[in-house]
C-alpha cells in the first residue's frame, strides 16, 4: 500500500508539472493571439486538473486505507498480549487450586485454630486455679527474664597508670681480636 502511496504521489508531480505547462502554453498563445490553441490548452489543463483531484481523493483513501491497517495491527498486538496475560492468570490459578483450593486452605485453617482453641479450653479445665495461677507467674518470669538486660561489669573511671618504659642494658658487642700467630 505504500509502493502505491508513493506511485500516486509521484502521478501527482507530474500532472502538477503537465498543469504548469498547460498555463505557459496558453500564454503564449494568447502572446500569439491564437485563442483556438490558448483554449484548447487551457482545456487540457482543466482535465488535469480534475486527473489531480481524483488522485488527490484516491491518495486521501489510500492514507485513510494505510491508517486503518496499522490501527488493526496495533489492535492484533493488544489482543495478542491479552491472550497472554489471561494465559498466565489461568496457569497461577490452577497453582493455587482455583476457589476450591482457597476455601480448602481456609478451611483447614479454621479447623486448626479451633483444634487449637479446643486444647486450649481442656488444659484450662483440668489445671486448678493455683495451677493457673503458677503457669501465669512462669509465663511472667519468662518475659521478663528476656526482657532483662545482661548486666556486664562497669567500665574502669580512672585512667591506667602509667608505667615507666624499663630499657633493656644496652650490651657492647664483643670485638674480636685477631693475633698473630708466631709459624
Amino acid at each position: 500500500m505504500k509502493n502505491q502511496r508513493d506511485k500516486l504521489q509521484q502521478y501527482r508531480k507530474r500532472i502538477t508539472i503537465l498543469t504548469d505547462r498547460e498555463t505557459a502554453i496558453a500564454k503564449e498563445c494568447l502572446a500569439l493571439n491564437d485563442r483556438k490553441r490558448a483554449l484548447l490548452a487551457l482545456r487540457r489543463k482543466k482535465y488535469q486538473e480534475s486527473l489531480l483531484d481524483k488522485t488527490d481523493a484516491q491518495l486521501a483513501q489510500l492514507e485513510q486505507l494505510t491508517g486503518q491497517v496499522e490501527f488493526a495491527l496495533v489492535q492484533k498486538d493488544v489482543l495478542f498480549g491479552l491472550q497472554q496475560g489471561t494465559q498466565v492468570l489461568n496457569t497461577i490459578h490452577k497453582e493455587m487450586g482455583g476457589i476450591e483450593g482457597v476455601e480448602r486452605l481456609m478451611g483447614e485453617s479454621e479447623e486448626a485454630r479451633a483444634y487449637q482453641e479446643e486444647v486450649s479450653q481442656m488444659l484450662q479445665g483440668n489445671l486448678s486455679t493455683q495451677d493457673e495461677e503458677d503457669v501465669e507467674d512462669e509465663l511472667e518470669a519468662l518475659r521478663q527474664e528476656i526482657a532483662e538486660p545482661v548486666h556486664l561489669p562497669a567500665p574502669p573511671t580512672k585512667e591506667p597508670p602509667k608505667r615507666e618504659p624499663v630499657l633493656e642494658q644496652q650490651q657492647e658487642p664483643e670485638v674480636q681480636t685477631r693475633t698473630a700467630l708466631p709459624a
